[in-house]
């Protein structure tokens, strides 16, 4: 979905000054305030802890808001049972009924809503057809692959028509081919059909595939929400820098700043210029961000010219099909990634001294990590 098409809908859900405790002291989500617009696909992404899913659950209506109020569909929930909600959920275990078949699960959600036999039939059946498993509705759970039993539960999750969907750690029980097949059929889905998705998931990789938006969850609040290649390029902390992809911290002190730039003096010994992006000023203690892909290793004596030159020492290469990560000790962080090129990695050896360089633009400073 395109963003601008995302940004001119309206908010189907909106969380209101949020806070959740379970014992009256520690707050597991703190004063959140989050839009959730119609037809998106937004994804509550964090550690374990950092309140997602109890986000994700006080939306559903398994968790009730200690403050603030949720509304959906500008309607406050916060009284609204769940089965009142018309939200389906898909849980990473299925959640499926073992002694129904296939078509029997699919129906159930149209049972409880008195839908009528025939729409019921017309509905399950056009159902199995969206998920590909006409042939194996008589079937029953138990006979199903983790993939199938996945497959069913989303299915079972809108065949009611809900005006929103939840998914919480969905795929999380899948082998990584099925999975990220899964990823691919989850998304075409969404805009296949124009529903609205809350998904839930700690894997990064995962967010960044199937999102319009992400949400970053760190100790109850929310450190950044924006489109997957923004929160990507242009991280506001340290947190988000570093739970968004592969990166590489560098610690210093700002020597000076100009401008949307700054000088630091890194701990490890050696001087860099990088963007300013989240620093109190000249004498205050930084972490650098860069990305292993934007960083190019160049053989000593090359021209001291070169923005941003570091020596570094070659601690190991890693070989990944695609592509290969040389793990440098750069500036007292011994486990400095660059990324090469297929075949690159044969060129170095451990213990071997080497330069770096990297563009300004492409190092940010950030609060300290």
């Amino acid at each position: 979905m395109e963003a601008g098409m995302v940004n001119s809908a309206p908010a189907l859900v909106r969380f209101s000054g949020i806070q959740k405790t379970y014992d009256g002291e520690h707050l597991v989500v703190k004063n959140l305030d989050l839009d959730i617009r119609k037809g998106e696909f937004i994804t509550l992404l964090g550690p374990s802890g950092s309140g997602k899913t109890t986000t994700l659950m006080m939306l559903a209506g398994f968790e009730v808001p200690t403050r603030g109020e949720i509304y959906l569909a500008e309607r406050p929930i916060k009284n609204v049972p769940p089965h009142k909600r018309d939200i389906g959920m898909v849980f990473q275990n299925y959640a499926l009924f073992p002694h129904l078949t296939i078509a029997e699960n699919i129906a159930f959600p149209l049972s409880v809503r008195n839908t009528s036999k025939a729409e019921t039939q017309e509905r399950v059946s056009a159902a199995l057809r969206m998920i590909k498993m006409e042939t194996l509705a008589q079937r029953r759970p138990g006979q199903l692959s983790g993939g199938q039993q996945q497959r069913v539960a989303l299915a079972r999750a809108l065949v009611f028509n809900p005006q929103l969907v939840l998914m919480d750690e969905p795929l999380g029980a899948l082998d990584k081919r099925l999975r990220e097949q899964m990823q691919l059929e989850i998304k075409q889905l969404h805009e296949t059909m124009g529903i609205t998705v809350v998904y839930v998931t700690h894997d990064q990789s995962e967010a960044l595939t199937m999102s319009d938006r992400i949400a970053v969850f760190n100790d109850g609040i929310v450190q950044q929400i924006d489109r997957p290649d923004a929160l990507y390029e242009h991280p506001v902390n340290s947190f988000v820098a570093h739970f968004i992809g592969e990166n590489n911290v560098l610690d210093g002190t700002v020597e000076t700043v100009d401008k949307d730039y700054c000088r630091v003096a890194l701990a490890g010994g050696g001087i860099v210029t990088a963007r300013a992006v989240n620093v109190s000023g000249a004498g205050a203690s930084t972490s650098l961000s860069v990305r292993p892909e934007r960083i190019a290793i160049i053989p000593d004596g090359t021209s001291s010219d070169a923005p941003n030159r570091l020596p570094a020492r070659v601690q190991n290469t890693i070989y990944l099909g695609d592509h290969a990560l040389a793990v440098l000790d750069v500036a007292g962080n011994a486990e400095f990634m660059v990324k090469l090129q297929p075949g690159a990695h044969h060129g170095f050896t451990p213990g071997e001294g080497v330069f770096i360089t990297f563009r300004p633009e492409d190092c940010l400073a950030l609060d300290p990590a």
